[in-house]
């Protein structure tokens, strides 16, 4: 019999395809996918994955360039000492309740305000009114937080500054906000409202445009007016969506901030102002403390990952879904 006769794909004693048979069957299938996903996959390998073999500094005392980068394996072995030093000094309590308490001012106010935000323009008739909503409010997200926090300090300057103008118009005193401990976490918090609330209102906005047109209709011919049909059919229509963007938010609640704080704070506003990650950025590079600054970065990733895993077993509890 002349030509190449085709093998039949080999199966397991139960009868199904191997492993390795539907893995390669997957990657066929979705080769293009794969393609359009392997940059993504390099990178986080790069710069996510493998930088963690650089944790175990955290458990040694390495000296940086006196040792090189061979000392990160050969320095000598100390245990949790750094830990132990990082929980007995004064930063431990004031780096964990900084952090987390400007992290949920944010998750209080700005979270909310992108969901509002995205429902306010989906209300808007007239679509070219919308776009240019739209656009203005994105444009904050690509300036870098040197130009904002350059501008908050023009706006909020005692000096001139056109906030502290309107407050003296009234019969006020000048405050200066930037190293006010009173007032620095709230500029903190309206500054990241004002930077992101456009762009993370994109996810939602989407996902409103995705719900069934024919649920308003009916709603509307039923007599439910525009604030029962956000409450009744929007917004659980995207329950699934919030969640996984508070689940996500609630994963950056350690790390998200640095750029905002590190480009706003003064020493005048550490005690309310400083975060593990400007701490880890000091203690690191500044002071070249290298082990010091890991050991406080690893506390602080696993901070993290508690958090997100409680955050997605509540949401799962409520029904709204998760990551997994």
């Amino acid at each position: 019999m002349k030509g190449t006769v085709e093998l039949a794909p080999r199966y397991n004693l139960r009868g199904s395809l191997t492993f390795a048979e539907k893995l390669r069957n997957h990657f066929r299938r979705y080769k293009l996918l794969h393609l359009m996903a392997l940059p993504c996959v390099i990178w986080l390998i790069v710069f996510k994955y493998a930088p963690m073999t650089g944790l175990i500094m955290a458990f040694k005392n390495y000296r940086g360039a006196a040792q090189g980068f061979a000392g990160i394996f050969s320095a000598k072995w100390i245990g949790l000492k750094n830990f132990e030093t990082f929980f007995n000094s004064i930063y431990f309590g004031r780096l964990l309740s900084n952090t987390l308490l400007i992290s949920f001012l944010r998750l209080i106010f700005a979270f909310p305000i992108s969901i509002i935000f995205a429902l306010l323009l989906n209300e808007l008739a007239n679509p070219h009114f919308k776009k240019i909503v739209q656009t203005v409010s994105y444009m904050p997200h690509f300036l870098s937080w040197v130009v904002i926090a350059t501008l908050a300090k023009t706006l909020l300057s005692t000096d001139g500054g056109v906030i502290n103008q309107l407050i003296t118009a009234f019969g006020g005193k000048p405050i200066y906000f930037m190293a006010d401990e009173k007032w620095f976490r709230w500029v903190l918090v309206i500054t990241g409202i004002w930077q992101s609330m456009g762009w993370s209102s994109i996810v939602y906005i989407a996902a409103i445009s995705g719900l069934p047109q024919e649920q308003y209709e009916s709603a509307t011919l039923d007599g439910a007016n525009k604030l029962q049909q956000i409450w009744h059919i929007t917004l659980p229509g995207i329950k699934s969506i919030i969640a996984i963007m508070l689940i996500m938010q609630v994963g950056r609640a350690m790390t998200d901030n640095f750029e905002q704080v590190f480009n706003m704070y003064s020493p005048a506003v550490y005690k309310v102002g400083d975060i593990f990650d400007t701490y880890v950025y000091r203690a690191g590079i500044t002071d070249a403390n290298f082990s010091y600054s890991t050991a406080v970065g690893l506390f602080k990733s696993v901070c993290s990952l508690i958090l997100v895993l409680t955050t997605n077993k509540i949401t799962n509890k409520l029904d709204a879904g998760g990551l997994w």
